[in-house]
């Protein structure tokens, strides 16, 4: 199942997944791209209808214009907030974060393969490592803390938050509305033990329209047939 970000592809469903999901950026880029939107204005030359978010992504932004915070970027006409029925496109919002667009508004160079590259490490997310440590209890400033969250927020055009309202659970939405489909969302919900725990659920979770708890050993992944096959060492993940 998909982790809260993430983001139902009806595409998965007719056997297509594994030829796209190895294309990067490319499948980020196309996969998003359907229903009234005009893939020219992404940088492609044609959207696969795919991808879109659960409101467990999009509800954490206080509005779906980008007004408010500049890292809500969704596309809504057309679209429904709520997924019903997970074949159909316009069932969910799709996000407009991966773009084929250079900065001065130019097409990147080939519009099938695109240009843009997957960020690995970008200094928001050390802004955010930082405070969540420090709120963990590492060693650090509290109040540096503050501020490199606070710096992420203004840089989005959100309004700043006060030493009070900066807690766990809003690093947590942080680092969704700051991070969100860029690989971390899955990891996160599983060091604050929200991944497959009934306390915590989000659309779609465990392939149930309302959400429903997940058995335990999802946290990890199963080790791939090839390598046990190659090193008879290994023994495979419980519950796979």
């Amino acid at each position: 199942f998909q982790a809260e970000d993430g983001i139902r592809d009806p595409l998965w469903s007719r056997g297509l997944g594994d030829v796209y999901k190895r294309q990067g950026t490319t499948f980020l880029t196309h996969a998003p791209v359907g229903g009234s939107m005009v893939a020219a204005q992404f940088g492609v030359d044609g959207g696969w209808g795919g991808l879109r978010t659960t409101t467990g992504l999009s509800s954490k932004f206080p509005d779906l214009t980008g007004t408010a915070d500049k890292r809500s970027q969704f596309y809504t006409s057309g679209q429904s907030a709520d997924i019903s029925d997970l074949t159909k496109f316009t069932d969910g919002y799709a996000i407009t974060k991966f773009r084929n667009i250079n900065m001065n508004g130019t097409p990147g160079k080939n519009l099938t393969w695109v240009d843009i590259d997957f960020p690995i490490f970008r200094s928001a997310e050390m802004n955010l490592v930082y405070a969540e440590a420090v709120l963990r209890g590492g060693t650090g400033d509290a109040g540096a803390a503050l501020s490199y969250v606070n710096a992420l927020r203004t840089r989005a055009g959100a309004s700043t938050i006060t030493s009070s309202q900066l807690n766990l659970d809003f690093i947590l939405d942080e680092r969704a509305r700051e991070l969100y489909w860029e690989g971390f969302r899955r990891s996160d919900l599983i060091r604050y033990n929200r991944f497959v725990e009934s306390s915590y659920l989000w659309p779609w979770k465990g392939g149930v329209r309302g959400g429903t708890n997940v058995d335990a050993f999802r946290r990890l992944y199963p080790i791939p047939s090839a390598d046990i096959s190659s090193n008879p060492n290994l023994v495979q993940n419980a519950g796979y």
